[in-house]
Order: structure tokens, then C-alpha cells, then sequence
């Protein structure tokens, strides 16, 4: 039986963070994957608010708090009640954090070469595909095309998916049929 595009997902989340997270293990650390984007961050550029934290790493805000709380509670990153705003809480490295980095980044680089590495041995670089899904999403949501599929489906006014990508721009359409045609890069024919 063909598992669904969510168990896929699931199961792909599964196998990327746990071998990430044994990483960390094999390096001495007591760190997750999902501290990782604020991470990167606060590396760049502190104190951030929570709010800053989102613009910089694309996390949902709900995500980004509970994953801040953790590290607080963690002893990774401190948080202190903003100068000109007290309701506005300061997130930045602690002294525990701070010295994590070096050992971090010595992971993330790692890291990347294994994903480069894995893109490789695809038929399609992954990083590209997710890429493209996400933008593909951001342009029509998946509850969207849910509800055309539902509406086509019944026998009402079928929406289709074709006519939500030809409502794209001529080029971006012209583009994404020529990657679409394009042969794959392990293709040996």
C-alpha cells in the first residue's frame, strides 16, 4: 500500500532529525535539531524578540515561543524584559549557548555536507524540491487545492489545479514546465 504524502513527510522529519540529533549526542551536546533556526539567529544578531525571531527564521510565532521556553529552560538563551518596552521580552545567547557555538557549527557543517550529499544520490536535489513545494504552497495553499480536488470531485463547479497554475504569471509557468520536462540529474539514458 502507497503511504500518503504525510506519512511520507512524517517519516522523512524522522529519519533527517533523529541522525542530526544522534549528531549532536556523538559531539558531546545536549541540543535538539528544532534550536537550530533560532540558533542561527541569535548567532547573527541579539538580543531579538520574539517577534524578530519569527521574521528571521521563518518559524509560526506559537513555534517559535515554545521552542524559546524550551531553550530557557534548557540553559541555552536568556530572556530579560526589553528597555523601552517591558511587555517585550529580549531573547539572547547565555553564557551555556555562547559556548556551544564553535561545537555547533562544527555539526552544521556536517550536517550540510551529509544533505549535500544526499541531494546527490537523488534523482531530484531534495533542497530544490522542498524549495519548490514551499513555494508552490505559498502561491496556493494545500487547504485551497483540498477544496478544489473536494469541488471536482462532488460534480460542482470544478476548479482545477491547472487552472490555478495558469493564473500564475506566463514566465513562472514557462519556467516550472521546463524543470518539470527537464530529465533527471542521475538519468544515465
Amino acid at each position: 500500500m502507497k503511504q500518503g504524502l504525510g506519512t511520507q513527510l512524517r517519516h522523512l522529519i524522522e529519519l533527517l532529525d533523529g541522525a542530526v540529533e544522534a549528531s549532536y549526542v556523538q559531539a558531546g551536546l545536549d541540543y535538539r535539531p528544532r534550536y537550530t533556526p533560532i540558533m542561527r539567529a541569535l548567532i547573527a544578531q541579539a538580543p531579538l524578540t520574539i517577534g524578530q525571531i519569527v521574521a528571521h527564521t521563518g518559524l509560526s510565532q506559537p513555534a517559535a515561543t515554545q521552542t524559546v521556553a524550551l531553550m530557557i529552560k534548557q540553559g541555552l538563551v536568556t530572556s530579560a524584559a526589553g528597555k523601552l518596552d517591558a511587555r517585550q521580552r529580549l531573547v539572547q545567547l547565555s553564557e551555556l549557548g555562547r559556548s556551544m557555538v564553535p561545537h555547533l557549527q562544527r555539526c552544521w557543517l556536517a550536517t550540510a555536507a551529509a544533505a549535500a550529499s544526499l541531494d546527490a544520490d537523488l534523482p531530484y536535489p531534495l533542497s530544490a524540491v522542498l524549495a519548490a513545494a514551499v513555494e508552490a504552497l505559498e502561491e496556493h495553499g494545500f487547504g485551497e487545492r483540498i477544496q478544489v480536488a473536494r469541488d471536482a470531485s462532488v460534480g460542482g463547479n470544478p476548479g482545477t489545479l491547472e487552472a490555478m497554475a495558469a493564473a500564475k504569471a506566463p514566465a513562472d509557468a514557462a519556467e516550472q514546465a521546463s524543470k518539470a520536462r527537464a530529465k533527471p540529474k542521475n538519468d544515465k539514458t
